[in-house]
């Protein structure tokens, strides 16, 4: 199982938000490069960044602080936040982002979002399934959708995507576990996706729990930012 640290990004800063609420920001004192440096000294395989404004506000921010990560690391960046057209998706390939994960625009414009599939491999593209009680929400999860989770699967599946990052709202950064019961229904459902699970984590025993379902992969966030979670024992098991 690939096992993803995460950098979330607001203001240019590190912070962490609970439950996606952006009234309830902590900060974190390394800076999203120092951040990213340790994480690849580590050797961990693959970052997951988000650009938090860039979500709410559907405009990427954050171009500068991606271009210095992968310049000065090298590692793999899967990147979210704000990804609303082709000419992002170009700029975001040009600065070397290996994963670009598609959220509000599979969801609220799916002409311009097909558009855009046709013109690069579906490998480049992860979805971003994030639900409240199974509905799709959207826009930096300001919104949640009248659409399923399951729905907007066999939708994206359909245009021939198959890799999804799922993440519980409700858990995102309450370290109280993640879903592994949402998760077990998925893989029961679409046994050939590739799956990574976000949203809880806590201590080592709920990532060994993921790993135990076999999934593709998990995303770490503030349980290594809250030191819940010893970051070198992560980075052990992640190789």
């Amino acid at each position: 199982m690939l096992i993803i640290p995460a950098i979330d990004i607001y203001n240019k800063k590190t912070v962490r938000l609970s439950k996606g609420n952006y009234n309830d920001i902590t900060y974190y004192p390394l800076s999203p490069l120092e951040q990213a440096k340790r994480f690849a000294q580590l050797g961990f395989k693959r970052i997951h960044i988000v650009d938090l404004l860039g979500s709410a506000s559907g405009e990427v921010t954050i171009i500068d602080i991606l271009k210095s990560i992968k310049d000065e690391t090298g590692v793999e960046i899967e990147f979210g936040g704000g990804i609303r057209s082709e000419a992002v998706v170009q700029t975001l390939k040009s600065v070397g982002i290996g994963r670009i994960i598609i959220g509000s625009l599979a969801v609220k414009d799916k002409p311009l979002f097909e558009s855009i599939l046709q013109s690069h491999a579906p490998s480049l593209f992860i979805i971003s399934a994030d639900v409240n009680n199974k509905q799709i929400a959207v826009h930096g999860w300001t919104e949640t959708t009248s659409i399923s989770l399951n729905q907007h699967i066999d939708y994206c599946l359909s245009v021939g995507i198959d890799q999804f990052l799922c993440t519980d709202i409700s858990r995102d950064g309450m370290l109280q576990g993640t879903n592994t019961e949402l998760y077990i229904e998925l893989m029961k459902d679409f046994k050939d996706i590739k799956l990574i699970a976000s949203g809880g984590i806590k201590n080592i025993e709920n990532v060994l729990a993921l790993k135990q379902l076999n999934i593709y992969g998990t995303i770490v966030g503030k349980a290594i930012y809250e030191n819940t979670i010893d970051l070198e024992e992560l980075s052990t098991l992640a190789k």
